[in-house]
């Protein structure tokens, strides 16, 4: 692959979800939405521009690895990033009161 094409594969735009907050989509090239499922967009709402983002550089994602968001874009065109699952606070809580305890 020429260092061109390596470095463009590299950049992917990514966009927030307008109907489910913590929920992001990373495509190849911004404003190309080709690869995505209808069904998915459909679900996914009116894609909100975050930013380009160059999955090789030294800076990492937050939630999720560069190397995954890069290899699920070349096998099916995007990523999806899930929203993170609810903190269970009485867990939390409880954990909080177990160590007090044991104090």
């Amino acid at each position: 692959m020429s260092e061109d094409k390596m470095s463009r594969a590299n950049l992917c735009a990514i966009y927030r979800s307008s109907r489910k907050d913590g929920m992001f989509l990373y495509v190849a090239k911004r404003d190309q939405f080709d690869a995505v499922p209808e069904v998915l967009m459909q679900q996914f709402g009116k894609p909100q521009f975050v930013m380009l983002f160059n999955l090789a550089g030294e800076k990492p994602l937050k939630r999720v690895k560069n190397e995954d968001v890069l290899q699920a874009i070349e096998q099916q065109g995007f990523y999806l990033q899930m929203p993170p699952p609810p903190e269970n606070l009485l867990k939390a809580f409880l954990a909080e009161k177990q160590t007090e305890n044991s104090n």
